[in-house]
């Protein structure tokens, strides 16, 4: 039996082509798409519709959704919607969102794990069809409910996926989440770490982490020339080294490069800074936190992800997106 893998679609492609490589990926059997939401360029709500219209079975998540700039109840009506057009098939990720971005937009993130829990709550419970009364510190319902008029009442079934990458974060998704979105660019050691505070936070809801799904997003370099592909890779790492370093300190990469990037790219960063800044970054590093080479090369790599416990990557293409996609298909890790 094949192991379960998604494809991951950002900004990099027109919304249409995204839709034919959805349309492809569940063609090749893959189990889900997911769509990314992150910086100010492309909302995820409208792809997410775009490839729930042209496919039948692939499941269609948001890659992740901040917990910040949407209400929750209109965030629970968005992904209510959603199920409307592909019942069943669709899963609301959610993440604490990161700085500058957020700040740069007025959101301060203060206590971004009792807001993550009132609103993962309130959603959830909206999404289930009730009436929620809540006052909390984030999140403020009198009374409120998904006020169908037109379509028959029912509980929707979203599935909602905590996007963490610190532990306290990891351990609120092993406590509250249907499921965790591990993130991309971390290396084994990482995941390790993040499974032991996925089960603290299991343990205290009385639960099984082996029972909660950790799909994980894993940047995918495929081509026939491995210098080429590694080459690819090093561009998307620079770019992260300095616009995200939590992501970076994380995975265990030195203060020291972190600091020498820094000083090389603003935010946000041109494309000349993250050349010329790649050129601080050595192959060992990029191998670390990617999938990059042949075929043979990111399968493997892949394979090290789910034997450090991701149940499912999310391959973030770089590249030819169908390559990937083939290089992938009925894969065995």
């Amino acid at each position: 039996m094949s192991t379960p893998v998604a494809i991951y679609l950002q900004d990099a492609h027109p919304i249409r082509e995204g839709m034919e490589y959805v349309q492809y990926a569940e063609k090749k059997g893959f189990d889900a798409v997911w769509q990314a939401d992150s910086r100010l360029v492309r909302d995820a709500i409208v792809p997410m519709s775009a490839f729930a219209a042209v496919s039948d079975t692939i499941k269609i998540g948001s890659g992740v959704v901040d917990c910040w700039t949407r209400n929750p109840a209109r965030l629970a009506a968005t992904f209510s919607t959603l199920d409307d057009l592909a019942p069943g098939r669709v899963i609301l990720g959610i993440g604490a969102w990161w700085d500058p971005l957020a700040q740069k937009v007025g959101v301060s993130r203060d206590k971004p794990l009792r807001a993550m829990r009132e609103i993962i709550t309130s959603v959830r419970a909206l999404l289930a069809n009730e009436t929620v009364t809540f006052q909390g510190e984030f999140v403020h319902l009198d009374g409120v409910e998904l006020d169908y008029v037109y379509q028959d009442r029912r509980p929707k079934e979203v599935p909602i996926y905590l996007g963490a990458t610190g532990m306290q974060m990891m351990e609120l998704a092993g406590e509250i989440a249907d499921g965790v979105v591990l993130n991309y660019l971390v290396s084994p050691d990482y995941n390790r770490k993040a499974i032991e505070h996925l089960a603290i936070g299991a343990q205290k809801s009385g639960r099984n982490w082996q029972d909660i799904d950790r799909p994980q997003l894993v940047v995918c370099s495929v081509h026939e020339d491995r210098e080429t592909a590694v080459d690819m890779a090093r561009l998307m790492v620079t770019q992260y080294l300095g616009q995200q370093p939590h992501i970076m300190k994380a995975s265990g990469v030195p203060q020291s490069l972190l600091d020498k990037v820094g000083e090389v790219l603003t935010w946000p960063a041109t494309h000349d800074q993250v050349v010329a800044a790649s050129r601080l970054v050595p192959d060992e590093i990029v191998h670390m936190l990617t999938a990059s080479g042949t075929a043979d090369d990111a399968r493997k790599k892949v394979s090290e992800y789910i034997a450090d416990g991701a149940t499912c990557p999310i391959l973030y293409p770089l590249g030819d997106v169908y390559a990937t996609i083939d290089a992938f298909t009925n894969w065995n890790a």
